[in-house]
């Protein structure tokens, strides 16, 4: 995780071929997990936060290199830390 704003903007156009500038959240975390970096654009510059769980571990597939896309909701829990992936499917009873 010593990775700066440029090195993690390089990964994102030069390694996964995305435009850094457009309105999308990147993500990344450390092996073990329990660091999580968030880089975005916000129009007239480069914003990196760090957050880092004391106890539990983010969700994050176990491949580096994997892209997926997230919803707002799964964000939201995944910055809460909670693992999304082994969450309850709601049903609704008629």
């Amino acid at each position: 995780m010593r990775k700066s704003i440029y090195t993690l903007g390089y990964l994102v156009r030069e390694e996964m071929q995305m435009d850094i500038m457009q309105q999308s959240i990147f993500l990344f975390c450390n092996k073990r997990k329990d660091t999580m970096k968030i880089l975005y654009w916000d129009g007239n510059g480069f914003c990196l936060w760090t957050k880092k769980l004391e106890s539990d571990k983010y969700p994050f597939p176990d491949k580096s290199g994997i892209l997926s896309e997230l919803d707002r909701k799964k964000f939201i829990w995944l910055l809460s830390g909670i693992d999304f992936r082994r969450a309850h499917k709601i049903y609704s009873v008629v």
